[in-house]
């Protein structure tokens, strides 16, 4: 509730600090475009992130001034003293800035309250004192240019981290690809060499189909082979070279495991010598050997380039390249594209934990801007817990919002530094290891969501939760 009386005067004007300085036309033109209000106990003044369309100067009453942090409001200071002041503090700075509210005011008590439109607070400023104008534009605008500039830099930092990371993932399948390609080349041309020498024993026609025949067979079932413990390999590579050397196969023990690995036994190798005879048998055995090894080594070579494949489309869907800056998303994917490009900061001793709700719909976003959240919680976490622990990413829902956890077993967060985690520059990190400004990246994007960040930490159990809305 509000009322109004009269206006003040300019001599009731000079008796608060704020004015005390100012002259007589100067206090004449604040009373003329002035007026007072009263609020009762428990009203809002004006609201956090609404327009700011008044500069508030307490006559008399205790109010209080609130921010939301996290969902929640949390009062920042309270007073009785007069002429305290708040509201369209930053109307100077005309349309370069969003003006709104910064923060909240209520009256605790019945209070009464000098207001001023925001556009003549905005016009005295700059007409009589153009000097203070100008200083305080260049401190607003150089501290908020200073924080771009410095979260520029972190961005980098992490990408330049992420694409070494990447880059070693990219290289360990290449490598293998590599490999198998050149280890390919070579089965192939001794395929072709035992072939000539099968053919120079003048196997019949009826015998080199059947050969051909159960060739197809084996490298059929070799694709689908199941795969062994060590110790059922192992078994059965003995039991195998012992078939192999009863039948005077040469080098039989070396031609074991590959046989092992692509499904087949000695009832295989007895159809072999079967449908070619016992003179032809070594030479069938490894021509055999080559074609298996050819599948085995093809199978390497596509589990590597689907791995780079999937490398590049995790780094595509985590930077969202090819993609509109806004749209709607799941939740799981962008996890997955962030997990991929940090897999290579897990230390050994770091067990990744996933408790996905599968159910979450989709929800409109920036996609890159959220990665980039779940890349700050992820690493803080993993710095957390200094080399051993487990990291928990999980998702969920409640009411009309989803959530996604990122939770770490390391020392927690002390409870005199937990207020301020979320402010700009503040780290608890060594010198030239954090800017402090991950976290409050991450508080600002998801803020742009609509959302809410929030965190509970005790020692062995740090949680951050961010909450977007569904619609």
């Amino acid at each position: 509730m509000s009322s109004e009386r009269e206006r003040l005067t300019p001599e009731e004007l000079h008796t608060l600090f704020l004015f005390e300085s100012l002259d007589g036309d100067q206090l004449e033109r604040l009373a003329e475009q002035g007026r007072v209000e009263n609020r009762l106990a428990g009203d809002l003044v004006y609201a956090e992130g609404d327009p700011a369309t008044c500069f508030y100067v307490v006559l008399s009453g205790t109010v209080a001034i609130s921010r939301r942090v996290h969902g929640e409001e949390v009062e920042t200071s309270r007073t009785e003293q007069r002429g305290v002041y708040g509201g369209a503090t930053q109307a100077y700075l005309g349309d370069q800035v969003d003006q709104v509210y910064l923060n909240s005011l209520r009256a605790i008590t019945d209070a009464e309250l000098f207001v001023l439109p925001a556009e003549t607070f905005a016009d005295s400023i700059r007409e009589w004192s153009p000097m203070a104008m100008h200083l305080l534009e260049g401190l607003f605008f150089g501290m908020r240019d200073n924080q771009t500039i410095v979260g520029e830099r972190e961005r980098l930092v992490a990408l330049g981290a992420l694409s070494a990371g990447l880059t070693h993932e990219l290289n360990n399948p290449a490598a293998a690809a590599v490999r198998a390609t050149a280890v390919l080349r070579e089965r192939v041309a001794g395929m072709r060499h035992k072939l000539a020498m099968i053919a120079d024993a003048r196997l019949d026609g009826r015998r080199l189909h059947e050969l051909v025949e159960l060739q197809e067979a084996a490298v059929k079932h070799a694709a689908s082979a199941p795969e062994l413990s060590a110790l059922e390999a192992s078994d059965a590579e003995d039991e195998l070279g012992d078939w192999l050397d009863e039948h005077d196969v040469a080098g039989g023990w070396d031609l074991a495991p590959t046989l092992v690995a692509g499904g087949l036994d000695a009832q295989w190798l007895e159809r072999i010598a079967g449908a070619i005879g016992a003179e032809n048998l070594d030479s069938a055995v490894r021509w055999l050997t080559y074609a298996i090894d050819t599948e085995l080594l093809m199978g390497e070579i596509d589990d590597a380039v689907t791995r780079i494949s999937g490398l590049v489309g995790a780094a595509k869907q985590y930077s969202s390249l090819d993609r509109s800056p806004h749209q709607t998303v799941d939740v799981h994917e962008l996890l997955h594209a962030t997990l991929v490009m940090l897999h290579g900061k897990f230390p050994a001793g770091v067990k990744l934990v996933k408790e996905y709700d599968k159910s979450l719909p989709r929800i409109p976003a920036y996609p890159a801007e959220l990665n980039q959240v779940w890349t700050n919680l992820i690493d803080n976490a993993l710095s957390a817990m200094g080399g051993s622990g487990t990291l928990t990413v999980r998702t969920g829902r409640v009411d009309d919002r989803l959530f996604v956890e990122v939770a770490d077993t390391g020392p927690g967060i002390p409870a005199q530094i937990r207020p301020r985690i979320f402010e700009p520059f503040f780290t608890t990190k060594p010198v030239g290891e954090g800017t402090g400004l991950g976290l409050d990246i991450s508080h600002r994007i998801v803020v742009r969501h609509h959302g809410d960040i929030r965190v509970e930490s005790a020692p062995g159990d740090t949680r951050f939760r961010v909450y977007l809305p569904i619609e």
